[in-house]
């Protein structure tokens, strides 16, 4: 997978968005590779089952993180290790020297203990730009299942909004819909949200839940964005949702937002809506 990566070429208006598994993507846009909640090893499987909830992944990595020495920048949305898994963070830095991790402002200690040289971590506070090596990335507090700011206004579970280009990325990591999302979205061409939803039973167990599929078209629709990416239902059986029911909802909705349901290792080549003279569309 790495040399698919590194050989796929780009027009100038174009990005590329590689599939990892659960809410794992790298793009490739502008020159630089991003990385989002990179969890690329059995981690979870060995570390977090319980009793009642046993954890196996359903497919392996699509890459092995040691691989990933050409990375940019590291996003990690929340402490849960299927988002910030230390085996995969500890075989990037050994490999990595120039990549930049950014992560939530209340997470910055614990993930330094992993042993990324503090120096290339970025703590990310909510509403609070970071400009980094030519990047525009503006963190939004997410609520997983609720808002949980503490007196600073800092959150442990963000999601990234990046600007690249013409084109601007919304990576949610976990997160429900609540008031005043959507008006920082305004904008976002392309959405990619959790949809395995939340329920008694599963908080019960401390599965924490998110937005399920008809929330997350929805959110697409209100924030006018171009294209629909849906994470977070494919790795683990005990907290998956079928493919299929994905489709059948956006169908039925009848949303006029595109949606695209990876594969694990799939590459995605996207370009902005434009108009024969040029101009985005709406």
């Amino acid at each position: 997978m790495k040399q698919m990566i590194l050989k796929t070429e780009l027009l100038p208006d174009q990005l590329a968005l590689f599939y990892l598994g659960q809410e794992g993507f790298l793009v490739k846009a502008g020159g630089k590779y991003l990385l989002f909640d990179p969890y690329l090893t059995d981690y979870v499987d060995r570390n977090c089952c319980t009793e009642d909830v046993i954890w196996r992944r359903r497919y392996p990595a699509p890459v092995k993180p040691e691989m990933l020495d050409f990375v940019d920048v590291v996003f990690c949305s929340h402490a849960h290790f299927d988002h910030t898994d230390p085996d995969t963070i500890r075989a990037i830095c050994a490999e990595n020297r120039k990549a930049r991790f950014i992560v939530p402002a209340p997470v910055y200690k614990q993930f330094c203990g992993y042993g990324v040289p503090a120096d290339r971590v970025l703590a990310a506070r909510p509403d609070t730009e970071i400009r980094l090596d030519g990047l525009t990335v503006l963190p939004v507090p997410a609520a997983h299942e609720e808002l949980h700011l503490d007196a600073q206004g800092n959150s442990p579970e963000l999601g990234y909004r990046v600007q690249l280009g013409d084109t601007v990325l919304y990576h949610a990591g976990d997160s429900c819909v609540y008031d005043g999302l959507a008006a920082r979205l305004k904008g976002t061409d392309i959405a990619m949200l959790p949809v395995n939803g939340r329920d008694f039973y599963k908080l019960r167990r401390d599965i924490v839940g998110n937005m399920n599929v008809t929330e997350a078209v929805e959110l697409c629709r209100e924030i006018g964005a171009d294209l629909f990416i849906p994470m977070h239902f494919d790795l683990y059986d005990v907290n998956s949702v079928p493919a299929g029911s994905i489709a059948q909802e956006v169908e039925r909705q009848g949303s006029p937002v595109s949606y695209h349901i990876f594969r694990p290792g799939e590459r995605f080549l996207f370009a902005k809506k434009r108009t024969a003279a040029g101009q985005d569309l709406d």
